[in-house]
């Protein structure tokens, strides 16, 4: 089959299209035959090789699986002795490995039925980004409807489900973008968008029950001003800090300056399950939740989308059509 790989960390251009064998499948899992992957910020992290922590897990000198990439949707080929919930034909979409190719095992958990109202590569762009925006919300506990919550991030792959998932939950969203990218946040049904190159939302103007910093770096004083006495900050993500850690040094801090003061701050890493990749199946078709693609991309270029995605500019999603 054909599929991107790289054979060592560093830049774009370490990726390469060439032809592999097609993966073997375990009891568990299923081969898909991809029609479009996303790329996320995670992919991203491990095509570099940084922060150098995460190469503990994914290969100290190299990477241990050579195709990149983890959202995926496509058609079901083949299932494991123990899988249950899918047949061949069925179409899915959630999380695989090596998701940059013609096909991809992924694990039957990790999957959900793809809504017949909405495209493969909408699909694709769903699994990673999603499930994050909706653990965040999910960590800061119940939600009461007209609270006030504040995305640094808005435009961005998690950031831009965040604004329709707390939209869907009934509360006033103000997202936080560059102003490059405010008509598009206002296009998620954000109730007021903050320009950061114009005001900072920590002006002490406002104050929110809830705060998510998606892939932001204000500090964490900066974080405290702009909530409620009582308030909830959900730091995820997050592209400063050293080589070694990135941003964990500011995530533990936070986790070790909450359990002194009213204020809550906490962070989370998403994961991706069925139950939640079927949640956000039904937003999808319901509608509640629509998936901003920036630019598609063939398997073979995908070394210009991330270029692209390297350079700051995406408004939401980047799909790869195979």
């Amino acid at each position: 089959m054909r599929a991107i790989v790289h054979e060592a960390y560093g830049s774009a251009d370490v990726l390469n299209l060439a032809q592999v064998p097609r993966p073997k499948i375990a009891a568990n899992e299923v081969l898909v035959r991809v029609h479009a992957a996303g790329l996320d910020r995670g992919t991203w992290h491990v095509t570099k090789g940084l922060p150098y922590a995460l190469r503990l897990a994914y290969g100290i000198r190299a990477p241990k699986d050579p195709v990149p990439g983890l959202d995926l949707a496509g058609t079901v080929m083949a299932v494991g002795a123990a899988v249950t919930r899918f047949s061949n034909g069925d179409q899915v979409f959630g999380v695989g490995k090596g998701a940059f190719a013609e096909y991809a095992a992924a694990r039957e958990g990790q999957l959900a039925h793809k809504p017949a109202n909405v495209s493969f590569e909408q699909a694709a762009v769903v699994p990673v980004s999603a499930c994050t925006a909706l653990q965040a919300l999910r960590t800061a506990g119940p939600i009461a409807r007209g609270q006030k919550v504040l995305i640094l991030g808005a435009s961005g792959g998690v950031g831009s489900y965040a604004v329709q998932l707390a939209k869907a939950a009934g509360v006033v969203v103000t997202g936080v973008c560059s102003t490059a990218k405010v008509d598009l946040v206002r296009a998620l049904g954000a109730d007021h968008v903050i320009d950061y190159t114009k005001q900072d939302f920590a002006d002490g103007t406002e104050h929110y029950d809830l705060i998510l910093d998606i892939a932001g770096n204000p500090s964490l004083s900066r974080l405290r001003r702009a909530l409620t006495r009582t308030g909830t900050a959900v730091i995820t993500g997050g592209e400063e800090g050293g080589s070694w850690t990135g941003s964990m040094d500011r995530h533990l801090r936070a986790l070790a300056l909450s359990p002194f003061i009213p204020q809550r701050l906490t962070m989370v890493f998403g994961t991706e399950g069925a139950a939640d990749l079927e949640h956000l199946a039904g937003h999808l078709e319901a509608g509640t939740l629509v998936p901003a693609i920036d630019r598609s991309y063939p398997l073979e270029q995908v070394s210009d989308a991330m270029r692209y995605f390297d350079a700051g500019k995406t408004r939401g999603k980047i799909v790869i059509t195979t």
